[in-house]
């Protein structure tokens, strides 16, 4: 991390999750450059790389946020304090719901939001994944067109296919990417959305709300 550009990259995947080309255009940097980088933050586990579940022949980057964290005092993955905040996924049935309850619990002056490209009814492992947590979920899946002229002051979106077809929203909300597999489709769902809920809540965490 003493080289600047990889302490650069390595703070442009705290904000969220990249894939090489927006690494490439955020750092003005040539791609074999940013590569090589990306490859040395790999090798030493604070990178990994996960496949896009929208074209599985791109893959996003994503920080280990909590050693990260844990070198770096003081790092959030918001330039500057927010107090409205949505989260979207496509079926707002399991990831983004369990974002807002989580962000809820943790901030509760924060106004938070999730919705979705396709709702679809709250998944029971949802619920279930929250309560070691101590929070009870009750949500109705909400559509995007429904929150989109609202203004937020950031939009997270949680999976890779409905980063793809967001609208506009009104005002001007900074955007982030967490590439999070759907719990839903994992083998062991179970095991798949308690894994989801520790991840959210480690990201969360690092909000500066």
């Amino acid at each position: 991390m003493a080289d600047p550009l990889r302490w650069r990259i390595a703070r442009e995947l705290a904000v969220g999750d990249r894939r090489v080309r927006e690494l490439v255009a955020a750092l003005g940097q040539p791609q074999n450059l940013v590569s090589y980088h990306l490859k040395q933050l790999r090798d030493a586990g604070l990178v990994t790389a996960r496949r896009s579940s929208f074209d599985g022949r791109d893959s996003y980057y994503h920080l280990d946020l909590g050693r990260y964290a844990a070198a770096w005092e003081g790092v959030a993955l918001s330039s500057s304090p927010v107090s409205k905040v949505l989260f979207v996924c496509t079926g707002n049935s399991g990831r983004s719901p369990m974002a807002e309850a989580l962000l809820r619990h943790r901030a509760g002056h924060v106004e938070v939001r999730s919705a979705g490209s396709q709702p679809k009814p709250l998944h029971p492992n949802a619920i279930k994944a929250l309560k070691p947590y101590g929070i009870t979920v009750e949500h109705e899946p909400t559509h995007l067109d429904a929150v989109r002229r609202k203004r937020f002051d950031l939009v997270i979106t949680l999976c890779d296919r409905v980063r793809e077809v967001l609208p506009a929203f009104a005002g001007k909300p900074r955007f982030a990417h967490w590439s999070i597999a759907d719990p839903a489709h994992d083998p062991d769902p179970d095991t798949a959305f308690q894994r989801t809920a520790e991840e959210l809540d480690g990201r969360i965490r690092l909000l500066e709300v």
